[in-house]
């Protein structure tokens, strides 16, 4: 831990280098006890927590044909497991207080796939469907959930960025995002948004408008549905559903 502790501790003196207020901690965000003191930290250190940005993250990629279970579990423990460690407690005290700020992060490695990441995209994609639903959950309470796919230099893509591109890959660009999405004016929830290089853009799951087999009692038939392949498959005039429950009609109409 001893490398963690110092870029913890480096962290701190460089925010308050620049005049603001920053405490360490050094808790394992994949377990409850360590969600827990890392939220209380900030409790002790502020008297209370009105933002959680969910940033802990580890790669150990990998093909995977080779990828073994230590690789599969360690990776979704930080990022998967370590979100809902860290925001369990969060939450509670944001509830109490009918208000917060949640940002989680994913990566463009689950929403569009990168190879030998099986371990490191399905974390990022179940944080997005974690914000899914919270989202829905917090709405009462004032509370917004929303996602970062940023596109930084980190010392976790250090390794795996051509040095001339990770130099031009400053954190500063996807701070913007991040910092809007934590403030009092951002009234969205559920939003994904990709930040690097001066870059934003939305990403969402979009529902192309399909094609209707049967007239209720009729099961189709695989052939009815290879013969309908294209009309399946097209995203023309798509739609995004906010809640499960709006997609009902969808299937119905």
């Amino acid at each position: 831990m001893g490398s963690s502790t110092s870029a913890a501790d480096h962290v701190v003196e460089e925010i308050k280098g620049l005049g603001g207020e920053a405490v360490p901690n050094y808790d394992n965000v994949a377990t409850p006890e360590g969600g827990e003191n890392i939220v209380q930290t900030a409790i002790d250190a502020f008297g209370k927590v009105d933002i959680l940005i969910n940033n802990a993250g580890i790669l150990l990629d990998s093909s995977f044909a080779k990828m073994d279970e230590k690789k599969w579990d360690t990776v979704i423990g930080v990022h998967l497991k370590g979100t809902f460690c860290v925001t369990k407690p969060a939450y509670l005290a944001m509830v109490s207080q009918n208000y917060g700020r949640i940002v989680m992060t994913t990566s463009a490695s689950g929403l569009v796939g990168n190879f030998g990441q099986t371990n490191y995209a399905s974390a990022k994609m179940g944080v997005v469907g974690f914000a899914n639903a919270l989202k829905l959950e917090g709405a009462k309470y004032n509370i917004k959930v929303n996602v970062i796919a940023p596109i930084a230099g980190t010392r976790l893509t250090e390794d795996v960025v051509p040095p001339d591109l990770f130099k031009r890959m400053s954190v500063d660009y996807v701070a913007p995002a991040v910092l809007y999405m934590c403030s009092e004016q951002c009234q969205d929830s559920g939003v994904i948004i990709n930040a690097g290089l001066g870059y934003f853009s939305r990403s969402a799951i979009m529902t192309g408008e399909g094609v209707i087999l049967s007239d209720g009692d009729k099961i189709p038939t695989p052939e009815e549905v290879m013969e309908n392949w294209g009309r399946i498959t097209r995203l023309e005039n798509p739609r995004f559903f906010y809640q499960l429950a709006e997609m009902s009609p969808q299937w119905r109409r």
